[in-house]
């Protein structure tokens, strides 16, 4: 009987340690579920302004549903509109940018962290000075060099100016993985005879598959909706991304605030889908990029 009752106390000794951690993860539960309400809510929003005209839009409730859902402002601003050659312009300059800033990163932070030489702090920190340096400041200087190069009103401006921009940024991200990283593996491909090329692309670059999403990511969302330099540097339709053919549902008389609506929601999917695909991978990147070891 003794046996029993000194069990049950120490069951309810156990219910009550665990009482506090369990109502602290009840709160941080609501809380994360009210911060990611208030974080959906603008998309909602938005799908709902896309799908309005611009009576509705200003004379319904924001988040009220309209007399009946508005598709054709997507296949008005995907033809009439010409948001499929922005769309693929966007597309393009981007993976081009992103692909050459992370491939030049990865080998930048390949040689300051695997390799002895002269002027290693003195490049690392000319690096470290890019990213302090604002955009807006640049734009005279780089049209003016672009002007002499016959490079304005043409793709290359663009994709320079992203590469130049978050080189700076993408090798920060990588380089504290790569401190990480094990030596050991890349001494052994050494003692097998890899050449220093080979150990980078087949040994060093797959085992940053983590930080990589994340640099990925983070210079995808910087280009696709980047604005400044399109808008100073492009004046053909031909090169024109989203961000700045925006600008033609916009009239000095009429705003047709439904189609901006529509171009918007096509333009945040891709960012979106690459956002979820890449979520973990991000999370992997950014936890093991935080620690030196």
């Amino acid at each position: 009987m003794q046996l029993e009752t000194t069990r049950r106390q120490a069951q309810a000794l156990t219910v009550r340690s665990k009482l506090p951690g369990q109502i602290g993860y009840g709160v941080l539960y609501m809380v994360l579920s009210i911060v990611a309400v208030i974080q959906i809510f603008p998309l909602l929003w938005l799908m709902l302004f896309s799908l309005k005209n611009n009576e509705e839009i200003f004379n319904l409730a924001p988040m009220a549903f309209p007399e009946r859902l508005r598709w054709e402002n997507y296949e008005k601003v995907w033809t009439q509109g010409h948001i499929n050659s922005y769309f693929f312009n966007s597309v393009w300059m981007t993976l081009v940018s992103v692909g050459v800033t992370v491939l030049l990163a990865s080998l930048v932070t390949f040689a300051l962290t695997r390799m002895k030489w002269k002027l290693q702090s003195f490049v690392l920190g000319l690096f470290m000075v890019g990213m302090m340096i604002p955009v807006h400041s640049t734009l005279i200087p780089l049209f003016s060099m672009f002007m002499k190069m016959n490079l304005t009103n043409h793709p290359l401006s663009i994709i320079l100016s992203y590469i130049a921009f978050n080189l700076p940024i993408t090798i920060m991200i990588m380089l504290g993985f790569y401190y990480t990283l094990p030596r050991e593996v890349e001494e052994a491909a050494v003692m097998d005879g890899c050449s220093v090329n080979r150990i980078f692309f087949s040994i060093t670059l797959p085992m940053t598959a983590s930080v990589l999403s994340t640099a990925v990511i983070i210079n995808m969302i910087y280009n696709w909706n980047e604005f400044i330099f399109v808008n100073t540097f492009i004046s053909s339709e031909k090169y024109k991304t989203l961000t700045v053919g925006i600008q033609n549902f916009v009239g000095q008389y009429t705003t047709d605030w439904g189609a901006i609506g529509a171009t918007l929601m096509i333009s945040i999917l891709p960012i979106m889908i690459a956002f979820i695909l890449l979520s973990n991978r991000i999370v992997e990147g950014i936890a093991a990029g935080s620690v030196k070891g």
